[in-house]
């Protein structure tokens, strides 16, 4: 083991000095939390308001809005705060909390889009057995299932990195990431490493591959159904793979930071990149879903006349 030292905090080195702009920064963020909190919460209203939306795939969407708020209060409020200030310190009692949400709120996102995928998939493909299979008990189960996965694996993630000593306690980051931290590491990694190996290939496994299987069979059947049956399955799946690509791409920018050197992109692209994964998609997913789905647009406006004519 290298020299190692108690550190008390990390130094989120990627903030910088950036002298005035760090106004700009704080008023851009600042609008950016505002419009998630607004956009996901309208629609987490909408959906529990409107009785024509009490089915299993608003349900599920009404679960992914939710984890995108629990996600970004994970990011914005410390975001905000470091932006702002003169000493970009964090304690590592936080910075592991930090990583625990936001690890949390990537796991629970891919979980809850492939469960999605499944519901579009029973939908379309065993249309008469719809209800059968997807009962108010498999939806809870499907709803639970993926916070629970995504707690216990990142608890331990967050027991293997704590024991860690460190020598050094400078994070090129915004936020705390646990790769970032666990290289900082004197002690020995095998076990992190390992587990972080573990970890990935199964929650791809448990999330990518019952989404592709869903969406083959879709295809399947697609091409054997009429025009109308492949515009239905058209309009109902196009917003779900759409954010499932755009999540695929934040996790994709996040990991290739982690392991190629990116010192020669200048730092606002790298910073936007990085941050992509927990801003894009709680601010992308509840627009388009509230744009492309005729039930939840037409739902939207019929609240919001309801709260423009009785105030």
């Amino acid at each position: 083991m290298e020299n190692s030292t108690h550190y008390e905090v990390f130094r989120l080195a990627a903030y910088g000095d950036i002298g005035q702009l760090k106004y700009f920064y704080f008023a851009v963020v600042t609008v950016i939390y505002f419009v998630i909190i607004l956009a996901n919460a309208l629609l987490i209203g909408v959906i529990y308001i409107e009785r024509s939306l009490h089915e299993p795939m608003y349900v599920f969407l009404c679960a992914l809005f939710v984890n995108q708020l629990y996600g970004s209060t994970g990011l914005f409020p410390a975001l905000m705060f470091y932006l702002l200030s003169d000493t970009h310190d964090i304690s590592l009692l936080y910075c592991y909390l930090q990583i625990y949400v936001l690890y949390t709120y990537a796991i629970t996102e891919f979980s809850n889009l492939s469960v999605m995928s499944y519901d579009r998939y029973i939908s379309i493909c065993y249309p008469l057995q719809y209800n059968n299979i997807m009962t108010p008990k498999t939806i809870c189960g499907f709803i639970l299932l993926p916070w629970v996965y995504s707690f216990f694996l990142n608890g331990i993630v967050i027991s293997l990195s704590l024991r860690l000593q460190f020598c050094g306690n400078v994070l090129d980051r915004v936020y705390c990431d646990n790769y970032s931290v666990v290289k900082l590491a004197c002690s020995n990694t095998t076990l992190n490493n390992i587990w972080g190996l573990v970890g990935t290939a199964l929650s791809f496994s448990c999330t990518i591959c019952p989404t592709i299987y869903s969406y083959v069979k879709i295809l399947q059947i697609c091409l054997k159904s009429s025009k109308e049956t492949k515009q239905k399955a058209f309009n109902t799946c196009m917003p779900h793979i759409a954010s499932l690509l755009n999540f695929l791409f934040g996790c994709l920018f996040l990991i290739l930071q982690g392991r190629y050197e990116t010192a020669d992109l200048p730092p606002i692209l790298r910073t936007i990149l990085l941050v992509y994964f927990p801003i894009c998609p709680p601010l992308f997913n509840p627009i388009m879903y509230g744009i492309r789905m005729v039930n939840i647009r037409q739902a939207c406006k019929k609240l919001l006349a309801l709260v423009y004519f009785f105030p």
